[in-house]
């Protein structure tokens, strides 16, 4: 039975943040917090991004498609660390952090990803946030177990700068 005590968020663990960028060169760790919400059913976070200045691109005054997919990567690496550590996801109970680091860059794999921008976003200073809609294992023709999740972003900024998409994630080579 869950409690309303067990839903409480997860303020931002400094030290796991840390470790999920480090991969990432120095210009290119745009998530600076993500506070983690249990759901009924999978967990979300809400994040906040900080681009002084794009990775690879003269400035172009907004957040473009190519920051728009880092800082997913970003977002959804630290959901799913951070879901893993606590127990929140669904598809992920016999996962160990170490199984995480072992598996964050080679074998979670952004099958499919679509975003709308509804109004352009200050990358100097904005908000994100993503959920999972599901996770389900699949094992197709004989090859090894996947699991396939579902989720979905959006982005915002303070003065009415708004993005919103869907992304499909495949977690291969299961642990």
């Amino acid at each position: 039975m869950t409690t309303t005590s067990a839903r409480r968020p997860y303020a931002t663990d400094t030290d796991l943040l840390e470790r999920v960028l480090a991969p990432y060169k120095a210009h290119c760790k745009y998530l600076t917090s993500a506070v983690v919400t249990p759901g009924p059913e999978h967990p979300a976070a809400r994040c906040e991004f900080v681009i002084p200045e794009s990775c690879y691109i003269d400035d172009t005054g907004h957040l473009n498609s190519v920051e728009v997919n880092i800082a997913y990567n970003q977002m959804m690496y630290y959901l799913v660390a951070k879901s893993v550590r606590e127990g929140l996801l669904a598809g992920f109970e016999d996962w160990t952090l170490d199984d995480f680091w072992r598996h964050q860059l080679p074998d979670i794999l952004i099958a499919r990803f679509s975003g709308s921008f509804r109004r352009p976003i200050d990358p100097r200073a904005f908000s994100g946030e993503m959920e999972f809609l599901s996770v389900t294992r699949r094992e197709p023709d004989g090859r090894g177990p996947f699991l396939h999740a579902r989720t979905s972003y959006r982005y915002w900024d303070a003065d009415g700068g708004r993005c919103d998409g869907e992304a499909t994630l495949a977690f291969v080579n299961l642990p």
